[in-house]
């Protein structure tokens, strides 16, 4: 009796299609998925702003059918495929937010809300994997395990005095029950025509800091600077001084930046301002390095500020994690990649200067993240992430979908 339902529930159980018949199942799902980028670039939210966003995709995936939570760490959102057969649980993660910067007019899906703008292709990210999911959900009886999707606020950052990221989705519960076995992330890069992949093993993206250096002087008139502590002219200074950790006290063959962004001093034109400060970014892809330049510029703003009978302060803060890819599970992905593009479309990415808040994630569970080429040089598409003039080619979607959905199958045995 027992053996007789046995069989049938077997028969009925959905079996994965070939990768050429999951291409195709995509080529069907693209226009729904562009028209879903399109929308999210029109309205974008700012970090921890992201109400719209967080909401329109928990609605669109509860509708389907995954088991959805929403206004996890704020307004991201975690949802999960529940395979047939027992197995891992392998997560996906997408970020949700957008940057402040202005976007040119031109485009129909330029950005409705001024000052903001997708400039990072987290649009991108997103409808890919929204797209992951609506490719898997009806293989779900297939599935040898679970697929759980991070939606991902405040990437980019939290606002000052605000938390948010990688971190609070992990507090809130995102790896909770059962703990992922991998997560698996992707990001679009212009570096690369679409249709070409990047990946690589180990140290991959930079540990990012953000430094806050005070120059304190002394205010006077500005007809008379003997009697003052000229605090523009020592941050000018410190400016300069600060670039030899990289031309002159570093390894000229490790990786690393440090960048001010930020010059803020004086309230008049002829007065000697009394405190400037300085603000930027340190990048590293080694710990011992990092923390042999926090103590180089230490030594340099305690030099340069004690020349000029100044005084100095400095707040470094790690803002985003070194991205390290786990060596086994980045070689089965890249397998999987090749199975799904071909290996002559899969290639070794360099370590990149930028930096992710994914690093958290893989802090608590082995993770592998991959570039997605977004570029298409006939079409005029080349401009770098972080600028007004950033966008895609729509065309890769497509390819991150079958891309992103290879390597979940590849982990979840299916393959």
């Amino acid at each position: 009796m027992a053996l007789a339902v046995a069989l049938p529930a077997l028969a009925a159980r959905a079996e994965v299609p070939s990768p050429a018949e999951l291409a195709r199942k995509i080529d069907a799902l693209v226009p729904s998925l562009i028209e879903l980028r399109r929308d999210l670039h029109a309205h974008p939210e700012l970090s921890n702003r992201e109400v719209r966003t967080g909401a329109l995709i928990a609605a669109r995936l509860r509708k389907l059918g995954l088991d959805v939570r929403d206004h996890v760490a704020g307004n991201g959102v975690v949802a999960t495929i529940h395979g047939g057969r027992p197995g891992s649980t392998i997560a996906v993660r997408a970020d949700l937010d957008a940057l402040p910067i202005a976007e040119p007019p031109g485009k129909p899906y330029a950005s409705q809300n001024p000052g903001v703008k997708h400039a990072c292709g987290h649009d991108a990210h997103t409808a890919i994997a929204v797209g992951v999911a609506e490719l898997l959900w009806p293989l779900r009886e297939g599935l040898a395990g679970d697929v759980r999707f991070l939606f991902q606020p405040a990437e980019e950052g939290a606002p000052a005095g605000e938390r948010g990221g990688a971190i609070v989705m992990i507090e809130a519960g995102a790896l909770d029950g059962p703990k992922p076995a991998a997560i698996l992330g992707l990001h679009v890069l212009p570096k690369y025509e679409v249709g070409e992949v990047a990946v690589r093993s180990g140290p991959t993206m930079a540990v990012a800091d953000r430094f806050v250096a005070t120059i304190r002087g002394k205010k006077t008139h500005g007809a008379y600077p003997q009697d003052g502590i000229d605090a523009v002219a020592v941050a000018a200074e410190a400016v300069t001084a600060l670039q030899t950790i990289r031309s002159r006290r570093v390894d000229t063959l490790e990786p690393m930046v440090l960048s001010v962004g930020r010059i803020q001093g004086g309230n008049r034109y002829n007065i000697i301002a009394d405190e400037v400060v300085l603000e930027g970014t340190i990048r590293t892809l080694d710990e011992p390095l990092r923390k042999r330049v926090h103590a180089l510029m230490r030594e340099i703003l305690a030099g340069v500020t004690a020349a000029h009978g100044a005084r100095f302060e400095l707040a470094i803060e790690e803002t985003a994690p070194l991205t390290v890819n786990d060596d086994a599970l980045t070689r089965r992905v890249q397998a999987s990649l090749e199975r799904a593009l071909g290996a002559a479309h899969v290639h070794s990415v360099d370590k990149q200067m930028g930096a992710e808040d994914f690093g958290y994630y893989q802090r608590k569970i082995p993770g592998t993240f991959f570039f997605l080429g977004v570029a298409n040089q006939r079409k005029g598409i080349t401009a770098m992430l972080h600028t007004p003039a950033f966008d895609l080619d729509e065309a890769a979607i497509g390819i991150g979908v079958r891309a992103m959905s290879e390597a979940v199958l590849g982990e979840l045995h299916v393959r």
